[in-house]
């Protein structure tokens, strides 16, 4: 079969489109090795890693890994976050200690405590609009946004109403306080390459 008649034969299995049958074309697909896949309000982007973004992510994965055991911090791992069909794999993603998996094996948003984008160019959009939304709604403490085209970070810390009420900006180099958050840490990002 095509991968069009495997989508022609998938979409009459079911009416209802929903995320674990949109994952399920996906791992269908030849998705080629290094491109992250996710879903945001029910369309597909699909993203290959560059090095920068990379060398962020395992900064930020690093210094987590000093204060929180591996089985709480997560990368590219799909999370179902709040709206209409929006299936995300964030950079980097911090668990709440008591962290448990839904029915369906997949991690609740209800337990994200924390989550990082690494801006890519033709998905910044998504980092910065929809998923910021859904995180807020989803009342994810806090959201980190580094942008190495900016040479930047955006955080993003008191949800409410769908919103975060408060956003920091902080060029690389400089230290993300987040001592007086859940994670009670300083993350550094002297690390942090540019684009």
């Amino acid at each position: 079969m095509t991968v069009v008649e495997d989508r022609i034969a998938m979409a009459d299995e079911s009416d209802e489109l929903t995320l674990d049958v949109m994952f399920g074309w996906l791992e269908k697909m030849p998705i080629p090795e290094g491109t992250k896949a996710e879903i945001v309000g029910g369309n597909i982007f699909m993203t290959p890693q560059r090095d920068t973004h990379w060398e962020i992510i395992a900064a930020i994965y690093d210094q987590l890994r000093n204060k929180y055991p591996r089985s709480r911090v997560k990368s590219d791992v799909r999370i179902d976050y709040p709206g209409h069909l929006n299936g995300f794999a964030t950079d980097v993603t911090l668990l709440a200690r008591d962290a448990e998996k839904n029915e369906r094996g997949l991690w609740r948003y209800q337990d994200v405590v924390f989550v990082v984008e690494v801006i890519s160019q033709r998905t910044a959009v998504n980092d910065y609009g929809p998923k910021k939304t859904a995180y807020a709604r989803a009342e994810v403490p806090v959201y980190l946004i580094a942008d190495p085209y900016l040479g930047r970070c955006h955080l993003y810390t008191d949800p409410k109403d769908g919103d975060y009420a408060t956003e920091t900006k902080i060029r690389f180099g400089d230290e993300v306080d987040l001592t007086g958050t859940p994670l009670g840490l300083v993350l550094k990002t002297d690390e942090f390459p540019r684009d």
